[in-house]
C-alpha cells in the first residue's frame, strides 16, 4: 500500500502577505520598521520640496503659454494673479516641429556631445587605470597628479581653460610656436565643439580612472595567473579577463557618464556663456536660454525642453537596464 507524502503547507504569514493588498503590506512594514520610516521621512520631505514640487510645477507649465508676463507674482503688498492659458500639447508641438526649428539641431549636437565625451572619458580612464594598476615606480605620485583635475572645483578648471583657449592664450601661443597657427576656440562653431569636448574630458577622466582602478583591483589575480598558464597573450587576458571583470563597474560608469554629460550645464555655460554661438548650446543650456536669455522669460517652452530631456533619459535608462540584464543573462 502506497502512502502519499504529506503536502507541506505554506507558512500562514507568507500566504496572508500574498493575499494582502499594498496598503496592508505598507502598514505591516511600518509597524515592523517604523524607525527606518522615521529616519527616511526628513529626506523624503526635503526631496519632495526641492525636486518633487518644481517637477510637478514644470510639467504643469508645459501645458500652458506661461511667460514672465502672465504668471502671477507679488510686488510689495500687491498680488498679480495668473493670466496664462491652458494650451494642451501645443507647446510640445511648437518645440518639436515649430517654425523656429531649434530643438532638433540642439538635440543632435547633444547626442554627439554625449557620445563623444563618454567614449573618450571611459577609454582614457580605463587606459590610465590599467597603467596605474601595475607596480611601477612612483605610482602614488602619478595617481595624485591625475586626480588633481578632479580635486580642483569645476568652475575654477573651466575658467582656467577659458583663459588658456582665448585668442591670446597659452594654447594658441603653443600652436603658433610649432607653426599650426591660431585657432578660434571660443568663437568658431567647430572649434567651440572641439574645445567643449576636450574640457569636459579633462574634468571627467579622473573620476572614470579612479572607478576603473577600483574595479581592476577587485579582479582576483588567480584569473590572470590561470590565463597566463594557458598561454593567453596580454591582449587575450585583457579581453577575456579584464573586460568581463570590469563589466559591473563599467556598465554603471557608462550610464552615469551619459546622464551627467547629457545634463552637463557647467562646461558649456561657463566656457562660452549663454549668449555665445547657438550651435554649441546643448539642450539644457538651450532651456536655460529660453528661460533667462530673453524677454519675456518663456516659462512654458523652457519647461517643455526640460521635461523632454528628462523623458529621453528615463527611456534610455530603461532600455539600457534591460539590455545589460539581457547581456548578463546570455553570459550566465
Amino acid at each position: 500500500m502506497t502512502v502519499a507524502a504529506p503536502v507541506k503547507a505554506a507558512p500562514p504569514g507568507r500566504a496572508e502577505e500574498r493575499r494582502a493588498g499594498p496598503l496592508s503590506r505598507i502598514r505591516r512594514s511600518y509597524d515592523q520598521f517604523w524607525y527606518a520610516w522615521a529616519m527616511c521621512a526628513p529626506v523624503v520631505v526635503i526631496l519632495g520640496l526641492l525636486v518633487g514640487y518644481p517637477l510637478v510645477l514644470g510639467i504643469m507649465y508645459t501645458f500652458t503659454d506661461a511667460t514672465s508676463l502672465n504668471v502671477g507674482h507679488t510686488i510689495g503688498v500687491n498680488h498679480i494673479p495668473d493670466t496664462f492659458s491652458w494650451v494642451g500639447l501645443k507647446t510640445y508641438l511648437d518645440i518639436l516641429s515649430g517654425p523656429d526649428n531649434q530643438f532638433w539641431p540642439h538635440f543632435w549636437w547633444t547626442i554627439i556631445w554625449t557620445v563623444s565625451c563618454v567614449t573618450v572619458t571611459v577609454s582614457l580612464g580605463l587606459g590610465l587605470a590599467v597603467l596605474l594598476n601595475r607596480n611601477v615606480r612612483g605610482r602614488s605620485f602619478y595617481r595624485l597628479l591625475l586626480v588633481l583635475p578632479w580635486a580642483v572645483p569645476t568652475f575654477v578648471t573651466i575658467f582656467s581653460w577659458r583663459l588658456m583657449l582665448a585668442d591670446d592664450g597659452v594654447v594658441n601661443s603653443l600652436f603658433g610656436a610649432v607653426g599650426l597657427g591660431h585657432l578660434s576656440w571660443l568663437s568658431d562653431p567647430f572649434w567651440q565643439k572641439v574645445a567643449a569636448i576636450a574640457v569636459n574630458t579633462w574634468v571627467g577622466v579622473p573620476f572614470m580612472m579612479l572607478s576603473m582602478l577600483g574595479g581592476l583591483q577587485a579582479i582576483p589575480a588567480e584569473l590572470y595567473e590561470a590565463a597566463e598558464m594557458d598561454g593567453a597573450s596580454p591582449w587575450q587576458r585583457f579581453r577575456h579577463v579584464t573586460l568581463p571583470g570590469l563589466r559591473p563597474v563599467s556598465s554603471t560608469l557608462v550610464l552615469l557618464g551619459i546622464i551627467w554629460t547629457f545634463n552637463q550645464f557647467n562646461v558649456i555655460f561657463l566656457l562660452f556663456g549663454a549668449n555665445n554661438s547657438d550651435s554649441v548650446q546643448i539642450l539644457v543650456t538651450y532651456s536655460y536660454k529660453l528661460f533667462f536669455g530673453q524677454t519675456p522669460m518663456d516659462y512654458a517652452r523652457a519647461a517643455t525642453v526640460g521635461i523632454l530631456c528628462l523623458s529621453i533619459l528615463v527611456v534610455f535608462t530603461e532600455f539600457y537596464r534591460r539590455w545589460m540584464r539581457r547581456m548578463q543573462g546570455a553570459q550566465a
